[in-house]
């Protein structure tokens, strides 16, 4: 039934969250969710354990209807995350040898369709051969290629080996969704909006600055985008980030816009509707446990946005 649609191809990373129990997590596997729940076709590329927490993984993937297609399992283990609020989000780590760092071969030709839009970032952007699989297909991809590098220093061992893929993958995104803290450690000698201005400058088509409280902007070559944080009672931020990709990439899709030509099409209009569909999808997920997106139906989420 996908035929004629825009596949949202979401790459990298499924492990396990232990919130304090473990439930199934990973920034690409959220995006592969999100935008499936907000009515795209979401797929899920990356390689799952067929350990418990493996099974724990497909299931909760296939219980959301995300297409499958081009992911893999692995009798490696499970990467494990154990998230503690302490009051500050933070993460502990254990994934050597895990089956997210073994996917050895990303093929959307075998979709159906197309131009589909990959996405990537997080932890399948440099760990593995699963970084090298992606970076590959990012080089090769013709139809957009989003980027979240989502840094997580205290799992970064090897700076220089995460600046090698991210360089790699640079030239060839078109969308780059990044926090402010992100940025900050990414480009440590300048300041958050002077990196969204310098990558703009420097080819990519849309920069996503995610500022926490304060909301988020989207720049283009033609203008910025902003939207404030709605008021809500937080919950848990976990998956926010992943929500704001999933509800940028689902309005891009819907609306046809699937290339590097299409998106210099995509006006501030079009670009104002997409920043508050994020921002309140955010919301919706900071308002409960886990990295738990919005439906559709939760949202005021009208007739596609056109260019």
């Amino acid at each position: 039934m996908n035929e004629q649609r825009t596949a949202i191809v979401s790459a990298g990373e499924a492990l396990v969250d232990f919130v304090p129990d473990a439930v199934p997590g990973g920034g690409p596997m959220n995006v592969a969710i999100a935008a499936t729940r907000l009515g795209t076709w979401g797929v899920f590329a990356g390689c799952v354990s067929t350990d418990a927490f493996g099974d724990q993984i497909w299931a909760h993937l296939e219980a959301n209807e995300v297409d499958l297609t081009l992911a893999s399992r692995s009798d490696a283990p499970t990467a494990r995350a154990i998230v503690e609020h302490v009051p500050e989000l933070r993460f502990r780590f254990e994934g050597d040898g895990t089956a997210d760092t073994q996917y050895e071969a990303l093929d959307l030709g075998s979709l159906a369709g197309g131009p589909h839009i990959l996405h990537g970032g997080t932890l399948g952007m440099f760990r593995g051969g699963t970084a090298e699989t992606l970076a590959s297909a990012a080089e090769s991809h013709e139809g957009l290629v989003s980027l979240d590098p989502n840094v997580r220093p205290q799992i970064i061992d090897d700076r220089d080996q995460w600046h090698h893929f991210h360089e790699r993958w640079l030239p060839n995104v078109s969308i780059y969704k990044g926090s402010d803290e992100d940025l900050s450690w990414i480009w440590p000698d300048r300041s958050p909006d002077a990196s969204a201005e310098a990558l703009v400058a420097g080819g990519v088509g849309v920069v996503i600055i995610t500022k926490g409280s304060e909301g988020l902007s989207i720049l283009t070559s033609a203008g910025v985008s902003s939207a404030p944080t709605p008021t809500v009672e937080v919950i848990d931020t976990v998956g926010a980030g992943d929500t704001i990709v999933g509800a940028v990439l689902a309005s891009l899709a819907e609306a046809g816009v699937a290339t590097p030509a299409a998106l210099t099409d995509v006006g501030t209009d079009m670009w104002d509707i997409i920043a508050a569909r994020a921002v309140a999808a955010a919301g919706v997920t900071v308002s409960r446990a886990g990295a738990n997106p919005p439906y559709r139906h939760e949202l005021e989420w009208d007739a596609p946005a056109t260019p």
